[in-house]
């Protein structure tokens, strides 16, 4: 076992999928000497709970790109990594029961539009084809949006993990923090229960501690 390390650049709170996921996009910016912290073991905070839902088109141009970016990559992380992620692209449809949703919709479609993102504006026939156990009462249109898909949480977090160390990440489970020492505004010392790590820079990916810890 590594010997337990008494500095680090950036030190990750959390080894959820979110922890992992910036764990890895630090890795492949060329960030060295990260240090990603897990108070018990991968995925067994709140990120094993989620559905896994990969759903793309979101009310701002910002997110929508961020999801577009989250879906494209989720098909090549198994590739660079060796690690499956349960990535299924089966599309998804998003349905209007109100004229006030469908120019929802619409509008939504329009914005993706804008940035090159395919979302068709379909008749609740059509969409019935597309998902054949809709019951159509009271629907007035539906987006379907073909990229979108399921993702098994688990296995993506294992995956970011395993990019992660290829990027030269550290991953230490089992240690819980237990305080963050500060000069003035900055957080200068993460303390654990296995000892001090002094730090530049802190990242809180706690998921449902988040406050927790910040507090």
């Amino acid at each position: 076992m590594s010997e337990f390390p008494t500095r680090a650049k950036v030190v990750i709170i959390g080894a959820g999928i979110v922890g992992n996921s910036v764990a890895y996009h630090l890795a492949q910016r060329g960030v060295r000497d990260v240090l990603l912290l897990e108070r018990l073991q991968l995925t067994h905070g709140s990120t094993w709970h989620a559905a896994g839902l990969v759903g793309q088109l979101r009310s701002s141009s910002n997110l929508t790109r961020l999801m577009r970016y989250g879906a494209e990559l989720y098909g090549k992380l198994e590739a660079q990594t060796g690690q499956a992620t349960g990535w299924h692209r089966t599309g998804s449809l998003r349905l209007a029961s109100s004229p006030a949703r469908w120019q929802e919709l619409k509008r939504s479609a329009t914005m993706a539009k804008g940035f090159d993102f395919r979302v068709n504006l379909v008749t609740p026939r059509e969409a019935k084809d597309l998902f054949p156990l809709l019951e159509l009462s009271g629907v007035v249109g539906a987006a379907w949006i073909e990229g979108d898909g399921d993702v098994d949480p688990a296995s993506l977090t294992m995956a970011y993990a395993a990019g992660a160390r290829k990027g030269g990440v550290a991953i230490h489970q089992g240690v819980r923090v237990t305080g963050l020492k500060k000069r003035g505004r900055r957080v200068t010392t993460v303390v654990t229960d296995q000892g001090e790590i002094a730090v530049e820079c802190v990242i809180d990916a706690a998921g449902m501690w988040g406050r927790q810890v910040a507090a």
